[in-house]
């Protein structure tokens, strides 16, 4: 019997090469779209299947309060709290703290490159399935400054020699070989060049008071392996438990120990973290990319469930000679099904080469997508492929095969008219509104996303970046750095920050006033005397910095802006009586120190952060040679790739070894808004799906349309009527399918935008009307086109050739 459904339907869409080849065309168009999120989210759900012990595997995360007003979901931990775990804390078969931040340069022979990996206990080699290729993982990691490398790395460092046993400096200190692993995976949220011995660290910092702190958590991550069957509310209770005992010796800092297994890192809740180990992506994302390829699929399958069911006067006899015959509803059923899923089929193997075309685009769409998924073919993705073609094709299938099931044989063999879903209202009509509203949705979207997303790079920030580099200085020191690019002409100013601003960063202190119960979090950064009048901040009371203090306990003096006034009511409305008066910043890793600070300057608001965050109280302090640097260059230049030549040029003079890392505030602002850019790239090309699927939907209605009313036509033109009236009266319907479309997505898109999307943007500009009406302008555009060049070519048919059969 599936053999026969096969057969019938392969003559029928044989039989039918135009609407089989518009419905084909377009459900491949649209499951290009699908099997590209398959891909993605199958990538995504394999990051860290290669570890044996998964499903065991948690790591440690803080919620942290301070002065019982900030409340943050931490990645990080403390090393106490790892340790504490180990000793107090029973039903756990493994713990291991790993710490970030070793990123050195390793100097084997004359050779010196640079090494990036972590800090690690002994026992991450028995939790994570990372095999040794040289040495012993139990005691590799054991003893102090004992380093294990990746294999690729230790070619880059001794070649073809083998790596076991031999020294590799670090600054002053010498490091031994004990291990030589694979590769870390690429589906690892770990990912490292070496593992240094978590002793070693400890050796370095033995001085440090605040690296084994119960609040110092910047830089470390614990994992666990719970045994099988682990009593998880038992454990829960015990980690909840140290944290009320070490909470009781901090002041203002309270934590809470919380468990995250390791197939929910990738995919999970966002955390903060200062030091963030392995990609990231929130599940509210694959949400809204997957309805988004949803969309477009169903926009594929109305046009099935359109054409087919125009085509029902057709098929009618067809049906009712098969029941008369005896077949049953869940027969016709069955063909129906069969047909539409053999269509989905061939378009699987269309959408596919599709998918090829378009898989290197998606990587490239991003900066951080390069580093987070690969989109390779496997024997699952293919598997899901299949699934997801037959299942599409069952969707398309569905409600043609439901209405065609519901004919009684007389009615089909006498014809009936199209089914109703309200009254004068007819399935196929209806299904063309939902069409045209969606794709109009999808391209009005387009336009002011577009729109605004050109508005936030053009945002009046408070201060200039045009033509100003920012290059990292690695560890440099930037005096050597500042006196070669003195030397260039075309750099006009120079300066130094710990951070560049407005593009993401943050850093953060607790001020006080007069009031030493009242703290409120204020946003820093760490100038010198150059950096305001370089980016032409603008001061409405005081000036820059008065002092030049080389060490940070030196510096007395903060700049800050119009929102710190008006948080601690300094200065009572008058910037001026603001100079000169005295605030105390608190400073991490506990906060507990704190400083008395004299306001000498006060500037006009600006964007700290990206344009969708508030502007918020900050404070500029003095840059000490103690602050990470940052070098701000801005550069007058009428040939730009020389003056950047030059630039790196004198880089290389200061440091050989590591590249050259600067990037221009405007590209960097850009960069910034990566995440909206592609996200404007995904809609933009989801809107050109959705316009091509419903225009190849549109024509194929208007040429059946007209097909069918061919002998009407030609009486018509017998009787006097003209072409125009001939295209008015076959457009007519269509047209009118359109302008509801365009009353119902026009409000709509707005409404969601103004009310959704734009909330989240305080500083936007308003949605205008050409934004609104471009897309449907678009829309009837392409649709006259499609109207028009089917009813014109009807209209000038010659009625004696039509009628002559008559």
């Amino acid at each position: 019997m599936i053999g026969n459904y096969i057969k019938t339907s392969g003559r029928n869409l044989v039989r039918n090469k135009l609407f089989s080849s518009i419905n084909i065309i377009g459900l491949a168009i649209s499951m290009s779209v699908g099997l590209l999120l398959i891909a993605f989210m199958l990538d995504l759900y394999s990051y860290d299947k290669f570890n044996r012990n998964g499903e065991r595997i948690y790591r440690i995360t803080n919620i942290t309060t301070f002065n019982s007003e900030q409340n943050s979901k931490v990645a990080t931990t403390s090393i106490k709290a790892g340790k504490l775990i180990r000793e107090k804390v029973t039903g756990i078969e493994e713990v291991a703290i790993l710490r970030n931040g070793f990123a050195q340069d390793a100097k084997v022979a004359d050779n010196i490159l640079p090494i990036e990996g972590f800090w690690a206990e002994p026992s991450l080699f028995r939790i994570f399935t990372f095999p040794m290729l040289e040495g012993n993982p139990g005691t590799a990691l054991k003893e102090p400054y004992s380093i294990v490398l990746t294999e690729t790395a230790a070619k880059k460092l001794f070649g073809d020699e083998p790596a076991l046993g031999k020294a590799i400096a670090f600054d002053t200190l010498n490091y031994k070989v004990t291990g030589v692993m694979k590769d870390v995976p690429f589906f690892s949220h770990i990912k490292f060049e070496a593992l240094v011995s978590f002793s070693s660290a400890e050796q370095i910092n033995k001085d440090d008071t605040d690296f084994g702190a119960w609040t110092s958590m910047s830089s470390n991550y614990v994992y666990l392996l719970m045994p099988e069957n682990a009593d998880m509310p038992s454990i829960r209770s015990q980690l909840d438990k140290i944290a009320k005992e070490e909470n009781l010796a901090e002041k203002s800092t309270k934590i809470q120990l919380e468990l995250l297994p390791l197939y929910k890192i990738v995919i999970g809740e966002d955390l903060v973290s200062m030091g963030p180990v392995g990609p990231h992506m929130p599940p509210v994302v694959l949400w809204i990319l997957g309805g988004l390829a949803l969309v477009v699929i169903l926009s594929a399958c109305f046009n099935y469930t359109i054409l087919t069911i125009a085509r029902a006067m057709r098929r009618f006899k067809e049906v009712g000679l098969r029941k008369a015959i005896g077949a049953g509803k869940s027969q016709i059923r069955q063909q129906f099904l069969v047909e539409a899923i053999l269509i989905s089929l061939a378009a699987l193997l269309l959408s596919f080469f599709i998918f090829l075309i378009l898989r290197p685009q998606l990587i490239k769409m991003a900066p951080e997508m390069q580093h987070l998924v690969k989109l390779e073919l496997s024997p699952s993705m293919v598997i899901a492929f299949i699934i997801f073609s037959v299942t599409v094709g069952i969707i398309a299938g569905f409600m043609p095969a439901l209405f065609f099931s519901k004919v009684s044989a007389i009615n089909a063999l006498r014809n009936v008219s199209p089914v109703k879903v309200l009254k004068h209202v007819s399935l196929r009509r209806a299904l063309v509104v939902i069409q045209y509203t969606i794709t109009l949705i999808f391209i009005t979207a387009t336009a002011i996303g577009y729109v605004q997303y050109k508005n936030i790079l053009a945002f009046d920030l408070g201060f200039k970046t045009e033509n100003i580099l920012n290059i990292d200085m690695q560890g440099n020191k930037t005096a050597g750095l500042l006196d070669e690019l003195g030397e260039i002409p075309e750099v006009t100013a120079l300066s130094r920050s710990m951070i560049v601003t407005s593009i993401g960063n943050a850093w953060g202190t607790f001020m006080k006033y007069r009031d030493s119960r009242d703290s409120a979090m204020v946003l820093t950064n760490h100038v010198d005397e150059n950096y305001l009048p370089l980016h032409e901040y603008r001061f409405i009371a005081g000036g820059n910095f008065i002092g030049r203090p080389t060490t940070a306990n030196a510096a007395r003096e903060v700049i800050v802006n119009q929102q710190v006034l008006k948080r601690f009511n300094i200065g009572a409305d008058d910037p001026e009586n603001a100079i000169g008066e005295e605030i105390v910043l608190s400073y991490p890793p506990d906060f507990s120190e704190e400083r008395k600070m004299t306001i000498v300057g006060v500037i006009k608001d600006f964007h700290y952060g990206k344009v969708q965050d508030l502007i918020e109280p900050v404070a500029f302090q003095f840059w000490t040679p103690e602050d990470r640097a940052i070098v701000n260059v801005r550069i007058r230049s009428t040939d730009m790739p020389t003056t950047m030549a030059g630039i790196e040029a004198a880089w290389k003079k200061i440091d050989p070894v590591h590249p050259f890392q600067a990037e221009f505030y405007d590209a960097a602002i850009e960069d910034a808004y990566s995440e909206l850019s592609a996200m404007m790239k995904i809609i933009g090309f989801l809107s050109f799906l959705a316009i091509s699927i419903a225009s190849m939907g549109l024509f194929g209605m208007v040429a059946f349309t007209t097909e069918t009313r061919l002998k009407e036509i030609s009486i018509r033109k017998v009787l006097g009527a003209s072409s125009g009236k001939l295209v008015y009266l076959l457009s007519r319907g269509f047209i009118v399918l359109l302008s509801i479309s365009a009353i119902i997505a026009l409000p709509v898109t707005y409404l969601f935008f103004e009310n959704v999307v734009l909330t989240r943007f305080p500083y936007h500009t308003p949605v205008h009307a050409a934004e609104l009406f471009v897309g449907l302008l678009v829309v009837l555009f392409i649709a006259f086109i499609m109207i028009g060049s089917q009813t014109i070519k009807a209209a000038k048919s010659n009625p004696a050739e039509v009628l002559k059969g008559e």
